[in-house]
């Protein structure tokens, strides 16, 4: 996999910029040469989301790069002053030095940066579970000074809103600015050449979790429009935890987590999952699960549980599964972590 070939442009970007990137003129402005209008910075923008597709699609009109595994945040840049937001709105710039510290060294004024805050393992790939214990659990409060913070995106840039420049001038400019080599807390989600079944198909082979898929011509559209699309490895979603089954030979003392899905509106129970825990991971959700329990489970669960206990549906865990049984179970599944609240995780949406 290598990276498409660049249009030449006649002038490079950076070249254009003056070397006090914080402002101030080096010589008078021509009174003769108009100035170009300036669009305020917005306090926050609501994020473009993947759609979920079983296959990627194929030809020249989608960019293509690895899916990443961690939280989505934006990254907000003004004069050396740093914000760093989450999906739902929240700003967590105290839980993520090391991206803070990269983001004031960025050669550029003004900028917003979207992108995934991700924990990297030994080969380079990212680990959800790794971030989640780096930041402490679910609504844990330490700083994960691992995280980097990988940047997809650019949408604004020294004054302007680029949000209405189609992907691929907006993916120039990133790559301007963040240059393809950078190694450190801040660092460029690489385009990847290539039809997109063989790219899915060498994702899966390295272990990768999937692939996203953008169109080239289109601006950057806050929602799930259909402009980027996610094609998974192996399926991974975010269930509601309605109980747990006990046992006194598994971690934590859980069996088996009770899960549900939303059709129509409503919860419906999709199985259990009692795989991916460890002893820390166990030990913590155990503590918040007790903190909930019902007497009775918020969705019918079939035949009678054993040792099972009820909990109020507000916790979200992410589940790696491979497949879905007849009756609509899942199948192979793993657990993966607890989705944090702020993070604003979707719970998986059952289609008939």
């Amino acid at each position: 996999m290598v990276k498409r070939p660049r249009k030449p442009r006649s002038v490079p970007l950076r070249e254009t910029q003056p070397p006090d990137i914080k402002g101030g003129r080096h010589r008078p402005r021509n009174p003769e040469q108009p100035a170009l209008p300036f669009d305020p910075m917005p306090e926050r923008i609501e994020p473009c989301l993947a759609l979920l597709k079983p296959a990627p699609p194929s030809g020249q009109d989608w960019i293509f790069e690895i899916k990443w595994d961690g939280y989505r945040l934006s990254v907000h840049l003004d004069h050396g002053q740093v914000r760093i937001i989450t999906r739902g709105g929240h700003d967590w710039t105290h839980r993520f030095p090391t991206i803070q510290a990269a983001a004031k060294v960025l050669p550029v004024g003004t900028a917003i940066l979207d992108g995934e805050a991700v924990v990297l393992d030994d080969i380079g790939r990212s680990d959800f579970s790794a971030l989640q214990q780096a930041l402490g659990g679910r609504s844990g409060k330490r700083s994960a000074e691992e995280a980097i913070f990988v940047a997809f995106d650019l949408l604004y840039f020294d004054g302007h809103d680029l949000r209405n420049l189609e992907q691929e001038s907006r993916r120039h400019l990133l790559e301007d600015l963040i240059p393809a080599e950078a190694d450190g807390g801040i660092r460029l989600s690489q385009e990847i050449e290539g039809d997109g079944p063989a790219i899915l198909a060498a994702a899966c082979e390295h272990g990768l979790e999937g692939v996203i898929a953008k169109r080239r011509d289109e601006p950057y559209r806050s929602g799930r429009g259909g402009e980027w699309l996610k094609i998974k490895c192996i399926q991974s979603e975010g269930f509601a935890i309605i109980g747990y089954e006990r046992s006194t030979a598994a971690f934590g003392g859980i069996g088996r987590l009770l899960l549900a899905a939303r059709k129509d509106g409503q919860l419906v129970y999709v199985g259990g999952v009692g795989t991916g825990f460890n002893e820390r991971s166990a030990a913590d959700l155990t503590k918040q699960l007790d903190k909930i329990v019902v007497d009775k489970p918020a969705v019918a669960t079939g035949r009678k549980k054993r040792d099972a206990v009820y909990v109020r549906p507000v916790l979200i865990a992410e589940i790696e599964y491979r497949a879905w049984t007849a009756d609509r179970k899942l199948r192979h599944a793993s657990f993966k972590g607890l989705r944090d609240p702020k993070d604003s995780a979707d719970i998986y949406q059952l289609f008939d």
